[in-house]
Order: structure tokens, then C-alpha cells, then sequence
């Protein structure tokens, strides 16, 4: 290949939602797109994820939505209950009023499905999917983008990173590093003939979120129900002490002591054997150089609080593509241009979801007075009340 030669469109650098979902984007726009993941394998680790409204208007737009409400489903309610004594807060109907005021269902669904789902649709937009490359750096120019990596060179107009939290291509934008909350999930998701506890009767409906004092659970159904996901998260007493080995099992005990007889049985249903500590970046302003652009968790990694990790992953996906069509009028793309409206249509969004997600958390997790005072704001919301989410979800 001569130094002039490209050998497609855009490389995307990262094969997981985020990645997958800028690739299929630009390639139903007729984009020749190539994705290099590190692993041998484009799978997702983890278990459930829950989609809002913002992200399922888009993936029907794409033609994915049925088939992601095929491998997942679409929850009734999304309750929220108090952990220490198990009494209903406030809860939003995912309803026909829900669904009309939105465009779109809630839907809930396990991670390795959605990125199948997505890797499926990749592959009949003709993307080139290359697993088991290891990118070393990105150099940009006037007209391409020079992508250095364990198969090779890969010249294309565009580079975009979607390498996640730890994100090597980053540190072209930013210094910064990835911030510890000082909490752990541990997560489990079996087949129902394999859930050895009492569910609630609503369990296998609902999307249900136990708030308690350092600590909260989240249990939903998967797979149309065949499967049942629970996630438990808490402070470590161990990293509040400094200790570099925090967030085990003993302390997942210690920390739920006192919740309600519904939240100690979820606490059966998780994998012991691992663990999830949680991190996330401050937002930073510019995502993009030239042919080099940030996107997902490496442009705006966040806090699982609002679930909008996936979500927003998407949104991105959904504006590079639009914009790219904005400034092709001649039918040929002004990237840099399209990189930075593109920037400047995601940065503000996405910097509100990330400290959003943090002042969530720390809501959900409260004590004492500030527990009761939570607890009543919650009673006191009426069904028809959307005023906090409106921002996030709505059209």
C-alpha cells in the first residue's frame, strides 16, 4: 500500500457496543468500515443492561429493535424500593403512556446478546471485522488517519477510538486518568431453573432497585424471562481504609447486613468469583483532532447509575453517521468538519449524564435523615411525573 493509498473509510479501533455501533452506523450509510478488537473475539463480558428510550428510538431506526426485543424484553415497571425495609417508593409504568410520550419501549437485555445482535448486523452492512489486533498509535494528517497496529498499518479518512474506559488513544485529548468511586458491583445472571431463592411477584416483570445505605441491588428478568439478572453494589470499607485489596465478597456481607429479607435473596444470585470495581472520567471538552475522534466510554465513560453507559454509546453512533451525511453534499465526506459538529453536538449531553450519574448514586445511597427525606420526595412523585428523566429520554 503507498503512502497515499487508503484501504478503507474508517477504522474503528474497539469492537464493543460502542465500536460496533459507530460501525454498523456508518456502514448502512455506505461507509467502508474495519473494526480491530484486541481480544480474540468480539463477546462482552458482564451480564444484564437496560436500554432507555433514547437509545431503542435508534436502534429501530436501524432495524435492530425487534430482534433486541427478541433476545431481551421489555419490563412492565421500573420500581424503586427502599433496601432496608423493602417498602415501594415510586415506581414508572413502562406503558402505553410510556411508550407514547418517548417513541420507544424500555427494554432490558444481556450484554453478550446486544453485541451479537450487533455484530450480526455489522457483518450484513459488510464492516471488516478484525479480532485479535492490538493498536499501537493513531497518526493523523491533512487528508487520512494512520493507524499502526499488531496486523499492520491500516490508512483510512477517519480513525475513531472506542477502546473504553482505560482508552490508550485518549491520551491525545487528555492526561487524565480513570476515577475509582470506591465502590464494587458483583453481578450474577442464571437461567431461572437455576435460582435457588423466593423472587418477589413481580420480579419476573419488573425492573426492581433496592437503595440502601452504601449499598443498592437491581434485579430484572433477561431473555424473555428464561433468565433472571441481579447486580449488587457497595462502598468498600476496605478502599475508604486505603487498602489495595478491596471490594471482596466478605465485605458484600458486611455491607447488606441490616437490608430486607427480598435484598438478602438476591445476594444469592450473584457470582461470587468476581467483581466489577466502578470507574468513570470528569468530561472533557474536545473528543476530536483532526481525523481523530473519541467516542463511548473512552470519550465519556460514566457511572452505572442512570444506565446510560450503552445508551449514550449509541447516541454517538447515531450523530457521527448523521453528520457525516450533512457534509457529504458532493458525496464526498468532510471529516474533520463532520468530527467536530459531531463534538459539538455530544460533549455537553454527555458531561451531563456522566455528573448526573454521580449525583444519582450518591442519592440512592444515603443514611439517616437524608434516607427519610429521600424516601419521602420519592413517595410524594405522581405517576404522570416525568420532569426528571424528561431531559434524558425524551425526543
Amino acid at each position: 500500500m503507498s503512502p497515499s493509498t487508503k484501504d478503507t473509510d474508517v477504522v474503528v479501533v474497539g469492537g464493543g457496543i460502542g465500536g460496533l455501533a459507530n460501525a454498523y452506523a456508518l456502514a448502512r450509510a455506505g461507509h467502508r468500515v474495519r473494526v480491530l478488537e484486541r481480544a480474540p473475539e468480539f463477546a462482552e463480558v458482564g451480564a444484564g443492561l437496560q436500554m432507555a428510550p433514547n437509545a431503542t428510538r435508534i436502534l429501530r431506526e436501524w432495524g435492530l429493535l425487534d430482534e433486541v426485543i427478541e433476545a431481551g424484553g421489555v419490563p412492565e415497571r421500573l420500581v424503586f424500593k427502599d433496601a432496608l425495609d423493602g417498602s415501594e417508593l415510586t415506581h414508572i409504568a413502562l406503558d402505553e403512556e410510556f411508550l407514547g410520550r418517548y417513541g420507544a419501549p424500555y427494554v432490558v437485555i444481556h450484554r453478550s446478546d446486544l453485541l451479537s445482535i450487533l455484530a450480526r448486523a455489522c457483518e450484513r452492512a459488510g464492516v471488516e471485522l478484525v479480532p485479535d489486533c492490538v493498536v499501537d498509535e493513531v497518526a493523523t494528517s491533512v487528508d487520512a488517519a494512520d493507524v499502526s497496529s499488531s496486523t499492520g498499518r491500516h490508512r483510512a479518512d477517519v480513525a475513531l477510538a472506542a477502546d473504553g474506559l482505560r482508552s490508550v488513544l485518549r491520551r491525545a485529548f487528555s492526561d487524565d486518568e480513570p476515577v475509582c468511586s470506591g465502590y464494587v458491583a458483583y453481578r450474577g445472571a442464571f437461567p431461572l431453573s437455576e435460582i435457588d431463592t423466593e423472587l418477589d411477584e413481580h420480579a419476573l416483570t419488573d425492573v426492581v432497585v433496592y437503595m440502601g445505605p452504601g449499598c443498592h441491588l437491581v434485579q430484572y428478568p433477561l431473555r424473555r424471562g428464561e433468565m433472571f439478572n441481579t447486580v449488587a453494589v457497595f462502598a468498600s470499607p476496605a478502599h475508604q481504609r486505603g487498602e489495595e485489596d478491596w471490594g471482596g465478597s466478605e465485605e458484600l456481607a458486611q455491607v447488606f447486613a441490616g437490608t430486607c429479607p427480598e435484598v438478602q435473596r438476591g445476594l444469592n444470585s450473584l457470582w461470587k468469583d468476581r467483581r466489577w470495581p466502578m470507574y468513570d472520567r470528569l468530561p472533557i471538552g474536545h473528543w476530536v483532532d483532526g481525523r481523530l475522534g473519541l467516542t463511548g466510554d473512552a470519550a465519556h465513560p460514566m457511572l452505572q447509575y442512570l444506565a446510560q453507559g450503552a445508551c449514550q454509546a449509541i447516541e454517538d453512533a447515531y450523530t457521527l453517521a448523521s453528520e457525516a451525511a450533512v457534509q457529504s453534499p458532493h458525496g464526498e465526506v468532510d471529516w474533520p468538519v463532520a468530527l467536530k459538529e459531531y463534538e459539538k453536538a455530544r460533549t455537553k449531553r454527555t458531561a451531563r449524564v456522566q455528573s448526573s450519574a454521580r449525583v444519582w448514586g450518591d442519592l440512592w445511597h444515603v443514611d439517616g435523615l437524608a434516607r427519610s427525606i429521600r424516601n419521602e420526595l420519592f413517595r410524594d412523585r405522581q405517576p404522570d411525573d416525568f420532569k426528571h428523566v424528561d431531559w434524558l429520554y425524551g425526543i
